[in-house]
């Protein structure tokens, strides 16, 4: 199938590049035989003879910024004619000498397009971030406690993507933010442990459960078990995320920062959690926490740094929140990105 749309997409390339310039600046156009539910897609030839593939979008939908040269340009382009006006993603090629490699590309584009026509966005979304993938330098596997750690703030990520298929735009943790989830005055720190017994929270810094200003923190604890042959694994709480997101790849790009990537799904099947106990808790006055504010009510100076300490919630209080009270909260939550 490869090679038939490689064919094809050479094709109208070579076409368009026989046609005379008209004007500087002008894009010559030509409709390919593939369609979605946004309209055909399209190649194109530009006055300076740059290869072009448009990909219909609707005019509301943002195009990912940071592919700007100096191979590859990906950009919102609105056309229109005596008859149409059709808005696209328009990826460009900006080196002849690999227009080979670009039509193999987009050869794949089309082919995964045909394959999901009604999001062709998300497609070619998924064709440039495999590609990407290849030159991707490969860190070492996530260890065990990592994994727990990455299950359980995947846990609230697809909650939130159950009600909003952006809620990607919440999750801060992977970019070193001290909350793991936020958006204005709401906040959520997840913790997750394979410890048999208690309930204890390694927390890391003075900043981690200080609740945003004027604003409200909520503390999800999960208590997990290691099982062989039920439960879920990580690479299954991913592909779950992965189909809810509007952006696969904003989301892939999330969990490389927290050095999950896809290569390394083999190593991580076999790792699977079942949760024993999900609680979440009010970070207020009375929850047991050591932050800046604390310290600095208490006139303490804050000339310590690099503070990490654990809190024992094995008995009440602090008491859990009702799941009124959860369900509030995340809606809050995702109102504030809004």
């Amino acid at each position: 199938m490869k090679d038939r749309h490689r064919e094809l997409i050479d094709q109208h390339w070579i076409a368009l590049e026989s046609r005379q310039v008209s004007k500087e600046r002008k894009v010559r156009v030509s409709e390919l035989p593939l369609g979605s539910d946004q309209g055909r897609l399209s190649a194109a030839v530009d006055h300076e003879g740059h290869r072009h593939i448009l990909v219909p979008i609707s005019p509301q939908q943002p195009v990912r910024r940071g592919l700007d040269g100096p191979v590859l340009i990906l950009r919102k382009r609105p056309l229109e004619d005596e008859d149409t006006y059709q808005t696209y993603a328009d990826l460009c090629c900006l080196r002849p000498d690999l227009n080979d490699l670009f039509t193999m590309l987009c050869a794949d584009v089309l082919e995964t397009i045909a394959a999901m026509p009604d999001k062709p966005l998300k497609a070619l979304y998924r064709v440039l971030d495999r590609w990407k993938a290849l030159f991707q330098t490969k860190g070492a596997p996530l260890g065990a406690d990592q994994l727990a750690g990455l299950y359980g703030e995947l846990k609230v990520l697809v909650r939130l993507f159950e009600k909003d298929g952006s809620a990607h735009r919440l999750w801060h943790g992977p970019r070193g933010h001290h909350h793991d989830f936020s958006a204005g005055g709401a906040a959520v720190e997840v913790k997750a442990s394979t410890a048999g017994e208690g309930r204890r929270v390694r927390v890391h810094g003075l900043e981690q459960l200080d609740p945003p200003v004027d604003g409200t923190l909520q503390l999800v604890y999960y208590k997990l078990e290691r099982v062989s042959d039920q439960g879920e694994s990580v690479p299954e709480l991913v592909d779950r995320a992965l189909r809810l997101c509007d952006d696969e790849a904003a989301l892939l790009r999330l969990l490389a920062n927290t050095n999950y990537r896809s290569a390394d799904t083999a190593f991580y099947q076999d790792v699977r959690f079942s949760t024993i106990e999900e609680r979440w808790y009010q970070v207020g006055m009375e929850f047991p926490k050591l932050t800046g504010n604390d310290l600095a009510a208490a006139g303490i100076p804050i000339r310590v740094r690099d503070v990490t300490y654990t809190i024992d919630l094995s008995s009440e209080p602090p008491t859990p929140l009702g799941p009124e009270q959860v369900e509030e909260h995340l809606n809050t939550l995702l109102q504030e990105s809004s």
